[in-house]
């Protein structure tokens, strides 16, 4: 997944690259694509990577992770 990852941004940002500095028909495609390619494409991909194993309540304010910060801050004052 990671090199999946990779190629398409490296294929997303080449495209950019390419049409911002060759002068041709194309070039406002080309980066258009780029930016398409980034952001529905490379962002998605990497969120999904990047969160698939996390358990989502631990990053989610409920009573007890709420609980479990009260008691972690009166053992750093005690």
């Amino acid at each position: 997944m990671k090199y999946v990852i990779w190629f398409f941004f490296l294929a997303s940002l080449t495209s950019i690259l390419c049409g911002y500095f060759m002068d041709s028909m194309y070039s406002e495609k080309l980066i258009g694509f780029g930016v398409v390619g980034i952001f529905l494409i490379v962002f998605p991909l990497f969120s999904y990577h990047r969160w698939k194993d996390k358990n989502l309540k631990d990053y989610m304010l409920t009573k007890e992770n709420l609980d479990k910060m009260r008691e972690r801050e009166n053992d750093k004052d005690a």
